[in-house]
């Protein structure tokens, strides 16, 4: 089934006033954003409100997952080393943002020998020794489960840990390279390591799923105190993604985020346009109470 149409409720207004200030203040610092690269439909929002989920590594991804609209490394010579002075520039714009919580994100680096967790936690601790109040998120890739890399990222303490499922198993086939199995390893090792540290995951609709395939993977993500969820729809970003198999209503979203909460998650954001880093501050500040 192809959907060609959106729906009224997923037409957005775009407002540029102070979401040009942050795209030249990140320009001039040479740093990109999964704002930009990924197509986010909430980008002029969030910028708008100098918010921004800062994509360190470069953008381009070692995976090719049909959902995603980060560039592919189909030329080994378009991945880059890690610039070692990265750190310290997301570090700065934290500061010239004036942000009080942060989100930190990679494209999957399979190349790099620890998939990109020790340049994660100079990151965070570049962040912190420049912004001491600022509370930190990562959403990382799933570094091919590899419990080491787990350790590196979360020794430095990040207040929220996230990695995203993204969909249900049975589509799984989306995700190249990528394993439910591993995935929810990722999320279950973060609370061995760290009972201090909150663990997020997100989800997309209208890629198939079913109602219980949904309550299939709450059920699996409270068996391992995940503490929070992303819920919102997929919106296929170019023709050479995945086709749109259904555009969810938000009454439906509703319910669904309901049924989540009533599974236990310390908090839930189920709507259309929710983003893993959509309304970030709000997921820390729901545990924390």
């Amino acid at each position: 089934m192809v959907l060609k149409k959106k729906p009224a409720w997923l037409h957005k207004k775009v407002c540029q006033k102070t979401e040009n200030y942050t795209r030249v203040l990140l320009k001039d610092l040479e740093l990109n954003t999964v704002c930009e690269e990924a197509r986010c439909p909430n980008i002029s929002e969030c910028f708008s409100n100098r918010h921004a989920t800062f994509l360190i590594m470069g953008d381009v991804c070692t995976r090719s997952c049909e959902f995603c609209n980060v560039k592919k490394a189909k030329d080994k010579n378009l991945l880059k080393p890690l610039d070692p002075y990265e750190p310290e520039r997301v570090a700065q714009a934290v500061e010239r943002l004036n942000l009080s919580h942060v989100v930190i994100t990679s494209p999957t680096r399979d190349d790099i020998f620890d998939g990109g967790a020790l340049h994660f936690a100079n990151t965070i601790k570049a962040i912190r020794n420049l912004n001491p109040n600022v509370t930190i998120e990562v959403l990382v890739p799933d570094f091919k489960g590899d419990t080491d890399s787990i350790k590196t990222v979360i020794g430095l303490n990040p207040e929220i840990f996230g990695h995203n499922l993204e969909t249900v198993p049975r589509l799984y086939a989306i995700r190249k390279g990528a394993s439910f199995e591993r995935s929810l390893y990722v999320l279950e090792s973060v609370k061995k390591l760290s009972q201090n540290v909150f663990t997020k995951t997100g989800i997309m609709l209208g890629l198939g799923e079913t109602m219980d395939e949904l309550k299939e993977v709450f059920e699996r993500l409270i068996k391992i105190n995940c503490d929070f969820i992303s819920i919102g729809q997929y919106l296929r970003p170019s023709l050479k993604n995945v086709e749109v198999y259904e555009y969810v209503h938000p009454d439906k979203f509703e319910e669904i985020g309901e049924i989540a909460r009533n599974f236990g998650f310390k908090h839930v954001e189920s709507a259309p346009y929710v983003r893993s880093s959509y309304n970030a501050q709000k997921y820390l500040s729901c545990g924390r109470s």
